[in-house]
């Protein structure tokens, strides 16, 4: 009262000076994060009873629709897809994939069959371009095998020498094998010397082989007989100079030098009858068509 018994009548009262003081903690209940976590528990509850709802009230096509509709619009890989069948597996291109497609679609047949081709969705092309398909080699060795037959059934001599041809088909192409046994050799013993029958054998191997296309790989095989004391030479020479002998006895017979691709000696290291390396049916040799 003092004070203001000495203030001037016109003088202003002195500023109210206010003091706004902050307590930390204690009021965390009252934020807003919760809020935002309660809103998305709430639209995941109603979007899971929805789902539920779905289900419960559509038939089995009309989930078929719905799950189309939502599939994504990228190809997705797929086990049993896209060539994934097993090890190595694989599928023709126009076969129906296991992709997601919409409903009613019937996989990737309108991509794969060209426009100008006719046929059903398995035919494809192929049925059309007869001119761009090769010959099964089930069907190249078939007509290989009666080309042989019929030039060795001239005589019985030769007749007997069909037994001593056996062919195979491998991943490679079609392997030729001229085996020796206890009754026929293709060589004169120890040389590269053709014997007057292997002569004609090969004559026969010459007419199957001359008409169809596919490079020609010689290979020379020997038993595991070992050399005497003073002859000079090996059955690696030996094997290799057998393979080189029939490459010449095949031109003679009027194959073309440049179907030749290889001519190997492999000695006894691939055998034909591994429980007796000195069986005579070790001795041959292999002749393959590559496709």
């Amino acid at each position: 009262m003092a004070s203001a018994a000495k203030r001037g009548r016109n003088e202003p009262p002195p500023p109210v000076i206010v003091k706004k003081v902050i307590v930390q903690g204690g009021g965390g209940h009252h934020g807003g994060a919760w809020k935002v976590a309660y809103a998305d528990f709430v639209t995941a509850m109603m979007a899971f009873f929805l789902l539920l709802w779905l289900l419960g009230a559509t038939e089995e096509k009309q989930r078929k629709g719905i799950a189309d509709y939502f599939t994504p619009t990228l190809v997705k890989m797929r086990e049993a897809s896209a060539g994934s069948n097993g090890m190595l597996g694989g599928s023709s291109l126009t076969d129906v994939d296991n992709y997601p497609n919409r409903q009613g679609q019937t996989g990737n047949r309108a991509l794969t069959v060209p426009r100008d081709t006719t046929g059903g969705p398995k035919e494809g092309a192929a049925a059309i371009n007869k001119t761009l398909e090769r010959p099964a080699p089930q069907q190249t060795m078939q007509r290989m095998k009666e080309r042989i037959e019929e030039q060795l059934s001239k005589s019985a001599q030769l007749r007997r020498l069909v037994r001593q041809t056996r062919m195979v088909l491998t991943t490679e192409g079609i392997r030729i094998d001229l085996v020796d046994d206890a009754d026929f050799s293709m060589f004169q013993l120890g040389t590269t010397v053709l014997t007057s029958e292997a002569r004609e054998l090969l004559k026969a191997i010459a007419s199957a082989v001359g008409p169809e296309s596919g490079g020609l790989t010689l290979r020379g095989h020997t038993d595991a007989t070992p050399w005497k004391n003073g002859r000079v030479g090996n059955n690696w020479a030996l094997s290799a100079g057998r393979a080189e002998a029939t490459r010449q006895a095949l031109l003679l017979d009027g194959i073309s030098a440049d179907r030749f691709r290889r001519i190997e000696g492999v000695a006894d290291r691939e055998l034909l009858v591994r429980d007796n390396p000195a069986d005579p049916r070790n001795r041959r040799i292999s002749i393959l068509m590559s496709r």
